[in-house]
Formats: C-alpha cells, sequence, structure tokens
C-alpha cells in the first residue's frame, strides 16, 4: 500500500508541474505576442549574445536575435524566457567555445557593469538595491539602469560607455570579466555597514536561520575596520599558578582537563584557569608579526549592527563571467510568471512582485545613456581597493603556508585528498556546479597535478552533474588558471559560500585550508 501511495503522490505532482507548465506556455504566448514588449526585447538585444530558455534548458549558443519575429518564432517552439550576455560583440555568431582570451577580445566591442543583487528576502533586495544605486551617484554614475529579478532580487546596469577606453595602461574592453568583478566586490564593501544596519532593522533573526541554515553567530560578529573583513573570533585563558601565584595568558589555549605544571623552574605548583575571555583578530591586517587582534586594538574593530550584508543580500560575481548570461528586461521568470519589469530608484522602497504583473506591463527603457568618463573615479578606486586586498591576501597566504609550500608534492595521490574533496569528485551535483569546478581547479593547480591530469580528472567529474557545466566554460576557467603565474589556493573551509554550502562538510575540519591537509599527509603526520 506504501509504494500504492508513493506513486500516487508522483503521479500528481507530475500532473500538477504538467499542468503549471502548459499554463505558464499560455500566458508567454500571450504576453510575448505585446508588440512593445518585443520592441523592448530586441532593441536590448543589439550586439549580444541572446539565447532562449525552454523548461527543457537553454537553447543553442551563440544565437541572437536578428527580427522581431525571432521572437515569437522561439515563443512558438516553447522559449520561455530571454537572457543576454553583459559582453558586447561585433559578430555574435563568431563566438565559439575553443576561443581563447585573445581570440575573445578581437571581437568584443565592449561590456556593461551588470551588478545582481540577490536574497531570500525581498526587503533585504529592495535595501541592497536602493544603497548600490547611491553608492553609484557618489561616485560620479549618472545614468543606470534597474529592473526586477522575476523573483526576490534586482539587476543594476551602468553601459560599459561610462568607462574610458583606456585606463592604467589597458584597453577597457580586454579587462572583463576582472573589472567589472572588481567594482562588483568594492561596491559590496562600500555599502557593508549600512546594509547591515538598516537589514538587521527589519529581521528576525531566528526566521533567517530557518531559511537560510545560517547561525546567529554566522549573521552578526565583528568586522575589521581597517581591511572590512569579517574577523575571527577566539579566546583568551589567563592562568594563575597555585603556590606562587605566577600569572600568564595564553591565545587559542584548549581548554582541557590536562593539569598544567607552574612554569616557573623553581616551583611545583599546578596552573589553573582564573579568566578566560573572548577577543577577535583579523588574519589579512598584522600588528608586528602577529594578526591584528580586538583586546590589542579595539578602535579597529566594530561589531556588525543586525546582519552580515554578504550572507543575506551579496552581489552575484558568478554573473561577472565571460559570456555568461543574466535575464533581459521585460522577460518572464519561468517559477514565479513575473516579468522582469523596470523601476526608477523611488519605486524600489514600495515595489511588490504584483507590480510586475505580465498582464499590467509598462514599457520604459533599461538601458542607460552614460557619457564616457563618467564611471572613471568608479573604475580608479574600486580597482585601488581591490590591489590593496590582493596585497594583503598574498601576506596572508605567505605567513600562513611559507612552512609548507617547499614539500615535495610529487607522490600525492587522491587517497591523500581530504573528506571533503573526495566528498565532491564523487559529484552528481546540481547546484554549486561552478563553486565545486573553483574548489577543483584551484585545489589540484596547488598541488602541481600536470595539466593533462586537471583537464581529465575535471571533465569526469563534470560529467556526473545535473546537468554537465557547459564545455566552453568548463575550458575557460581550467586555461585561465593555468595560464596564471600565480597559484591561487582554494578557499579556506570556514568560507560558507563553497564547503559548508554545497554539504561537503560532515565534522569540523582540523585546518583552515585543505591543501595542508594534503602537505602534512606528504610530510608524514
Amino acid at each position: 500500500m506504501g509504494g500504492y501511495n508513493k506513486q500516487y503522490k508522483t503521479s500528481i505532482c507530475l500532473i500538477g508541474m504538467a499542468e503549471k507548465e502548459e499554463r505558464i506556455k499560455k500566458i508567454t504566448r500571450l504576453y510575448y505576442s505585446n508588440p512593445k514588449v518585443q520592441e523592448s526585447i530586441l532593441k536590448f538585444a543589439k550586439d549580444r549574445e541572446v539565447v532562449p530558455q525552454y523548461y527543457e534548458g537553454f537553447g543553442k549558443r551563440p544565437d541572437s536575435l536578428q527580427y522581431i519575429s525571432d521572437i515569437m518564432g522561439l515563443v512558438n517552439k516553447g522559449a520561455t524566457s530571454f537572457h543576454a550576455s553583459e559582453e558586447l560583440w561585433h559578430n555574435v555568431l563568431e563566438i565559439n567555445s575553443e576561443m581563447g582570451r585573445e581570440e575573445m577580445n578581437a571581437i568584443r566591442k565592449n561590456w556593461d557593469l551588470l551588478i545582481d543583487v540577490d536574497s531570500p528576502f525581498l526587503d533585504c533586495s529592495k535595501i541592497a538595491a536602493e544603497l548600490i544605486v547611491s553608492a553609484l551617484e557618489q561616485h560620479g554614475i549618472k545614468g543606470y539602469g534597474i529592473k526586477f529579478s522575476g523573483s526576490k532580487g534586482f539587476h543594476i546596469i551602468v553601459s560599459g560607455k561610462a568607462f574610458p577606453e583606456e585606463f592604467d595602461g589597458q584597453r577597457t574592453k580586454n579587462m572583463f570579466p576582472e573589472w567589472a568583478r572588481a567594482i562588483s566586490e568594492y561596491l559590496m564593501n562600500y555599502i557593508r555597514k549600512d546594509y547591515n544596519e538598516r537589514a538587521g532593522e527589519i529581521l528576525d533573526i531566528g526566521e533567517i536561520e530557518k531559511r537560510t541554515k545560517l547561525t546567529k553567530e554566522d549573521l552578526g560578529g565583528m568586522h575589521c575596520l581597517r581591511c572590512g573583513r569579517k574577523a575571527k573570533k577566539s579566546s583568551i585563558v589567563r592562568l594563575k599558578c597555585s603556590i606562587c601565584s605566577m600569572e600568564i595568558d595564553r591565545r587559542n589555549m584548549k581548554v582541557t582537563k590536562r593539569r598544567l605544571k607552574c612554569l616557573n623552574s623553581d616551583c611545583a605548583g599546578i596552573l589553573g584557569i582564573v579568566e578566560q575571555n573572548d577577543y577577535y583578530y583579523c588574519d589579512y591586517c598584522m600588528d608586528g608579526n602577529l594578526p591584528l587582534s580586538s583586546d590589542k586594538h579595539p578602535e579597529d574593530f566594530e561589531i556588525v549592527k543586525g546582519v552580515s550584508a554578504e550572507k543575506i543580500a551579496n552581489l552575484d560575481l558568478v554573473l561577472v563571467a565571460p559570456r555568461h548570461l543574466f535575464r533581459m528586461p521585460y522577460s518572464l521568470h519561468e517559477k514565479t510568471a513575473l516579468a522582469s519589469v523596470v523601476l526608477n530608484k523611488e519605486e524600489i522602497a514600495n515595489f511588490s512582485p504584483k507590480d510586475a504583473n505580465p498582464l499590467n506591463v509598462k514599457i520604459r527603457e533599461f538601458y542607460p545613456n552614460n557619457f564616457e568618463g563618467e564611471g572613471r573615479k568608479l573604475l580608479s578606486e574600486a580597482l585601488s581597493w581591490k590591489r590593496e586586498q590582493e596585497g594583503q591576501e598574498e601576506v596572508v597566504q605567505k605567513k600562513k603556508y611559507s612552512s609548507e609550500i617547499n614539500i615535495d608534492v610529487s607522490n600525492v595521490t587522491e587517497e591523500m585528498f581530504p573528506k571533503p574533496i573526495k566528498k565532491l569528485l564523487k559529484g552528481g551535483f546540481e547546484d554549486g556546479r561552478k563553486r565545486g569546478l573553483f574548489i577543483l581547479i584551484t585545489f589540484l593547480r596547488s598541488l602541481n597535478f600536470s595539466p593533462d591530469y586537471i583537464n581529465n580528472r575535471i571533465r569526469e567529474w563534470n560529467k556526473t552533474s545535473k546537468p554537465p557545466l557547459k564545455e566552453g566554460y568548463v575550458r575557460s576557467q581550467i586555461d585561465w588558471h593555468l595560464k596564471q603565474k600565480k597559484k591561487i589556493l582554494p578557499p579556506n573551509y570556514d568560507n560558507g559560500a563553497f564547503y559548508k554550502d554545497l554539504g561537503l562538510l560532515d565534522e569540523k575540519p582540523k585546518v583552515k585550508n585543505p591543501i595542508v591537509e594534503v602537505l602534512r599527509k606528504a610530510r608524514g603526520y
């Protein structure tokens, strides 16, 4: 009987899905027949790669929209939405997945800055979008477009015309995605403090914990004011001798039942704990030879008021990638059946999903008419900030791994890989495939595996994904990493957006980075 009930529920679910699919298909045919919607989509499609999405997946690539009749032609074939590239091309149809970076640069005309603000909570996305718009204005950007993503977020666009053709000795059109990514990261850091406070005022921490699987400590904590990064928590234990009363402080000491002898050689006493206090430290900022800490420099640390911006409504940096697509203005969203409508900044605060009813849309211009040089200040300050961040990161990596990097790794085998990496290599992922790819490439590259091994092993892994990542994307990511002179270490275990979010951690890791775990095995301990 149980088997019958299970089959019955599955059948009902499939019927429900089929009915929903048919209902949305009817909406799409009615909605896209609107001449004004067609005109808006075709106008934005100029010089962009445009790919339709069907229920079973995306259409062929590369593709473009040449004529207004192309839109209904694709809709009649089952297309439900349209997605476009951030990059602008001389001839879209010349693009192919075999191209290297120089070949892509040769046919790329320009790129637009596309910022994706996304959150499980629409109200959080509203706050982040308002702050991003304000930040753009403060950096001299007068023209920008805002649209609803169709679900729980917003897209904000600045035309590539806003940035100088050349900057810092580089042609801007050739610096994609690095410069667009740097600007997005900089803006997230720029609005962090205000976002934390405003989001914290409207959110129920308990509800967030339920819906995001984040703990209260994940959502708050302490930030370093020198670099803006989240500080880490540790403790200082004060010990006192029971006989001579000598006192010492120990940082990061694990409190156990083990009895410690007095450090005074003339004393037979035992050290007991008299006080234990928490403190915070920054891995990226130094105080002499030690990490900057809140107990010595409290003025350089600040408690997060509210929630951490990165955890709730982040800028989607995955969007800032070669040939990545985003939902076009006035395209429908398959899951919500809402339109990706254009807004002005005054409408963000009171926006409601019902305002994106596809049968009541009012067509507006999404693409801003920026002038050259309008974005120079933003680009300059973002790149300066990014260089400073990279310099701090390099110092930290040298400090952490300087004792490990000269270890012979020629005999490293997959048996020596950490459990989270082995679990990742088993594959079968539906979500987080790009993050998994980044972990694997940086992990294998850091251990000096040959290019052939990396190429073959990554492709074996990708075949297990549901569905696999596109071959062109995988190839471009591997090629880019192999060409870098400086190796990029895989993310640390405490980076919640990777191992924890992908379900790779079955227990608390004993080291900070998977590379250290392998290198210690290579050294025999």
